[in-house]
């Protein structure tokens, strides 16, 4: 009798699917569409509250000048985006699976305790920017907190992967407020086009450090980690892959585009005010209503609402898959707690932990920010070369490896990132002490 290992077994098991799919053209058609979802949520994920206050910062310090960022960071992002997915789709495993099996379980252990410390420390500053935005609308923190925390909770825990997935991008849906924002501040409008098209280069500390903090926070390592385990939960396989790379496209080009939205809204209403310091979303948020309105003022707490749920959502599903997979747990979101202790348990402390931190009264969310920040940039050099030596191993992805000039490519955007996020931590140790 033939024996199969895990990874031919699932090998196996898509091929069947795949064959299954062909002999069925009208069901393959509503399966492409039931694909559509891990790189959308991945994408939006990463504008949550400390993404907005970035990009407020950005905006209300230089106008429209950083603008010609996001085209180079919609490119990067794209790329190793569908390195991920293409890897989940071919070998039927997370990152974490594939970075024990390759390089071992000491490195291994040691990247993903950076991810979970990095994930608890922003997972609190998301509670945080729920307690910040429900204050703009004169709710206490200490409703709204344990509302949230207890939804989010009760969605993942018991609810599937397909109405997870649903509600996750329903919230994505509430990004939109932060266009009509836009609109609403009045912006400049071939202003704006110079600014994506005519990069104003200088050598001010200032403007390299805003210019890391943009790819820092769009580009970030729990990203990489759920899409690769949200693509291998729903069982896609090769056949999927062009959908799984269009799905990629259209989460980032929508969440980029949001985050440029952001930008242009506070260069409108507050570069030429003159404010140039932001320390939260909120604090953003307050200082549109005398030059866009009350209106502005309350779509922009709204975006900030469902940006910090939906990442509420997303991180610590994340953490959960990614610790799971590294220590070889039995994962998925219709898993129950029986069959899934430790992937659902990791899920519910991280849930308890940061709303419990962030009804502390007085919580320095920015220094907090911070230090997450530093722990992000040094991980995010190691996943991204992890998932670049990974995506180009022909034993692994047989003939869906990177290709030359895409390894390349691959390769300048990971040193590139790399010293980016080392040169964010070193501005960010200085300023703290």
């Amino acid at each position: 009798m033939t024996r199969f290992s895990p990874r031919e077994f699932a090998q196996y098991a898509r091929g069947l699917r795949s064959r299954l799919r062909r002999s069925l053209p009208d069901y393959r058609f509503f399966a492409y569409l039931a694909v559509l979802g891990p790189g959308i949520i991945a994408a939006n994920a990463g504008n949550d509250a400390s993404g907005i206050a970035t990009y407020s910062s950005v905006g209300a310090e230089f106008g429209y000048g950083l603008l010609w960022v996001f085209i180079p960071m919609v490119i990067s992002l794209i790329i190793v985006q569908e390195m991920c997915v293409r890897m989940g789709v071919v070998t039927g495993q997370g990152l974490a699976d594939l970075i024990r099996e390759q390089f071992g379980v000491r490195w291994t252990a040691l990247v993903m305790l950076a991810l979970l410390l990095a994930n608890t420390g922003v997972i609190i500053s998301e509670f945080v920017g729920i307690a910040q935005a429900s204050e703009l609308f004169g709710i206490p923190r200490y409703v709204t907190i344990p509302l949230t925390a207890g939804l989010i909770w009760w969605l993942v825990v018991k609810g599937s992967q397909k109405r997870v997935e649903r509600v996750f991008l329903a919230m994505s849906l509430v990004f939109v407020t932060y266009v009509i924002s836009a609109f609403l501040a009045k912006p400049d409008w071939g202003a704006v086009g110079e600014g994506f098209v005519s990069p104003n280069l200088n050598s001010e500390p200032n403007y390299l450090f805003m210019i890391t903090a943009l790819i820092g926070t769009t580009i970030t390592p729990f990203m990489q980690v759920y899409v690769q385990s949200s693509v291998v939960e729903k069982r896609m396989d090769v056949e999927d892959l062009p959908v799984v790379r269009a799905d990629v496209i259209v989460g980032t080009l929508f969440a980029c585009a949001i985050a440029a939205f952001i930008v242009i809204c506070a260069a409108a209403t507050l570069h030429f005010q003159g404010v140039t310091s932001i320390d939260s979303a909120a604090t953003a948020a307050e200082a549109f209503e005398p030059v866009a309105g009350v209106y502005a003022k309350y779509l922009f707490a709204v975006g900030l609402f469902g940006a910090a749920m939906l990442a509420m959502g997303v991180l610590p599903l994340a953490t959960a898959y990614s610790l799971s997979e590294a220590l070889g747990f039995e994962k998925g979101l219709s898993r129950s707690f029986r069959e899934a202790p430790i992937f659902l348990g990791i899920f519910t402390t991280l849930i308890v932990v940061g709303a419990v931190v962030a009804l502390i009264p007085g919580i320095p969310q920015i220094r907090l920010l911070l230090i997450t920040q530093s722990v992000n940039g040094l991980l995010l050099p190691v996943i991204l070369i992890a998932v670049v030596k990974l995506a180009s191993n022909v034993e692994i992805m047989g003939d869906k490896k990177n290709g030359r000039i895409h390894n390349l490519v691959a390769w300048i955007i990971t040193g590139t990132v790399s010293l980016l996020s080392l040169a964010l931590i070193a501005k960010t140790i200085t300023g703290m002490f």
